[in-house]
């Protein structure tokens, strides 16, 4: 059981990774186009790419806790760009799912 929950953090922390790398490609070449520094923020990007999941998961979060939550939420973490977010996340899974090697005795 515990090897496939390790299987599932491996496969989820490449997925996330995946996603950082593509933001963050995305990101260098938008800044290299415009000349500018340009950071697509995790917000903005979930807004284009499902409203309504956005709106579902601000209804969840009000509902179940305090409204300050999602408003400290929208201003820090949905502020943020997307492979800040989404690297870290993906990091800790695959160390959460890294194979650990036996520790076996080395005799001189």
């Amino acid at each position: 059981m515990i090897s496939v929950l390790k299987f599932l953090f491996r496969i989820l922390g490449y997925g996330f990774v995946a996603v950082a790398i593509i933001a963050g490609i995305s990101d260098a070449s938008s800044s290299i186009a415009l000349s500018e520094i340009r950071l697509a923020q995790l917000g903005q990007v979930w807004q284009n790419l499902s409203p309504a999941s956005l709106e579902l998961a601000e209804a969840h979060i009000v509902a179940s806790f305090d409204p300050t939550v999602w408003q400290t939420l929208k201003e820090t973490v949905l502020t943020w760009p997307v492979w800040a977010v989404f690297a870290p996340i993906g990091l800790a899974l695959l160390w959460l799912g890294a194979k650990r090697r036996s520790q076996r005795a080395l005799y001189a």
